[in-house]
């Protein structure tokens, strides 16, 4: 008998009302907050656009949680189909009930990853490297839903962290009350992962996937022996079980991997290049979401490509709407009327012409052959023309 040990759940589900709360489910969600968290913070302190790695993971889940499932569910069929199966083949879509397998997983999880990059032009290597640690504790979590499903766990001990597990369940011994808790064993191993590679990239350059590569090396060879602890029903093939095997072909794959590309030291895309005549995108800030300040200067700059430029020699401004944001040369006697036009009138000096193509302009005349003035019509005359107009032409001629 123990002299301590680790007592499992009495349940893994809550109701709240009809529906259910499974942990394992919230375990999942959990992580893949966290990896989310994680790496939006690293892609920032590389210089990305914020969001980025929250719109990537609206590819990266679902594809992630298909792959995972059709993992687990081919690689132990036995368990959904055949005249033994312990399970419903219905079963096989029950997520919620556990089964995930990390291979499937991260493999289709790329591809949506992959997708994704390629929409944006992000390069995927750079997204891998940023991802890795947050990837490792976001499994470390998931490993918590394993606890509360009483699975992962290994053979008998009599260790004070022994996991006690219900008897009966596929994997115990009978008379046997506590096993090694495997899932502990990977939770740990995976938080020490993200620390160290956390670490790595911290005081060494590596990009384009190598930080990616040392993290899958590092998860596999700590599944190794933590998969070797393990009594429950798997495949085995000259006595190892296949996700050992499978361990050992994605380790070496790593190696290789991060050997080939140690000379690599092309760019890698963070943030995508501009086309011809436009700005970076902000793939945080939509086209449909400017703010005031951008629909102010957009405004400001369709007015002034609408106002049409002063003519040399004009005395009056043109008759119109536009006359209110007319050119005034120097020497002109009648200015437009109002303070919009005040405001944007660019007097030249000493008397030039602006330098713009001379246009003929209608100058509307009085009855009696005088120019009209239409921001002075003859009805609002002043004090001045009155008398001058009293006095006759012959006034002007002294």
């Amino acid at each position: 008998m123990p002299l301590a040990s680790i007592p499992s759940p009495p349940e893994g589900v809550w109701y709240l009302g009809p529906i259910p709360l499974r942990a394992y489910a919230l375990c999942i969600v959990l992580g893949v907050i966290v990896a989310v968290w994680m790496g939006e913070r690293r892609w920032r302190a590389r210089g990305g656009v914020p969001g980025t790695i929250t719109d990537l993971a609206v590819w990266a889940v679902p594809f992630g949680l298909v792959g995972g499932r059709l993992y687990h569910v081919i690689t132990d069929w036995q368990l959904y189909f055949g005249p033994d199966a312990p399970n419903r083949p219905i079963d096989a879509l029950y997520i919620w009930h556990g089964g995930l397998g990390i291979w499937g997983a991260i493999a289709l999880g790329a591809v949506g990853v992959w997708i994704a990059c390629r929409r944006r032009g992000l390069s995927l290597s750079a997204v891998a490297d940023v991802c890795a640690p947050g990837i490792a504790v976001a499994q470390g979590i998931g490993r918590l839903g394993n606890y509360f499903n009483q699975e992962l766990f290994g053979g008998p001990t009599t260790l004070p962290w022994g996991l006690e597990i219900e008897p009966g369940r596929p994997g115990t011994v009978p008379g046997v009350a506590t096993y090694h808790p495997a899932f502990l064993y990977e939770l740990l191993w995976d938080f020490a992962l993200a620390g160290v590679l956390i670490w790595i990239g911290s005081r060494f350059a590596i990009r384009h996937g190598r930080l990616f590569a040392l993290y899958v090396a590092g998860y596999t060879l700590g599944r190794f022996w933590i998969e070797g602890l393990r009594v429950d029903p798997a495949h085995e093939i000259l006595g190892l079980r296949l996700n050992q095997w499978t361990s050992i072909v994605i380790f070496i794959g790593a190696l290789v991997y991060f050997y080939l590309t140690r000379t690599k030291d092309t760019p890698e895309i963070i943030v995508p290049e501009a086309g011809p005549g436009e700005d970076t995108p902000d793939q945080a800030h939509g086209a449909d979401q400017a703010d005031a300040d951008e629909i102010e200067q957009v405004r400001l700059a369709t007015a002034d490509a609408e106002s049409p430029p002063a003519t040399e020699g004009d005395d009056t401004p043109e008759d119109g709407p536009s006359a209110a944001v007319g050119t005034v040369t120097a020497g002109s006697t009648s200015p437009a009327d109002g303070a919009d036009a005040t405001a944007s009138a660019q007097a030249t000096d000493g008397g030039a012409a602006a330098e713009v193509p001379a246009k003929p302009v209608a100058v509307p005349v009085s009855g009696d052959g005088e120019a009209a003035d239409p921001a002075h019509p003859a009805d609002q005359a002043d004090a001045g023309e009155v008398a001058a107009r009293a006095a006759g032409p012959e006034a002007g001629g002294r």
